[in-house]
């Protein structure tokens, strides 16, 4: 599993899965809704952990500096 990752991109997935934590915590979002988005933040935080996406190698992209040459 080779890194797929920048650090942009991993910082932007935490962010993201940060801000719908904060909405469920708030209360602002709820239900069917809430469980949507919570599994979304799940999977952009876990991807942003390991620095791997798999839709990225579904399609060859790369945003990790490392791999940039590469492709």
């Amino acid at each position: 599993m080779k890194r797929n990752l920048g650090m942009t991109d991993k910082i932007i997935r935490g962010t993201i899965a940060a801000i719908i934590a904060l909405l469920y915590l708030t209360n602002i979002i709820s239900g069917t809704v809430a469980i949507i988005f919570g599994g979304i933040a799940v999977i952009l935080f876990i991807t942003s952990l390991i620095s791997f996406c798999p839709m990225y190698s579904i399609f060859s992209h790369s945003s990790s500096r490392d791999n940039k040459s590469k492709t």
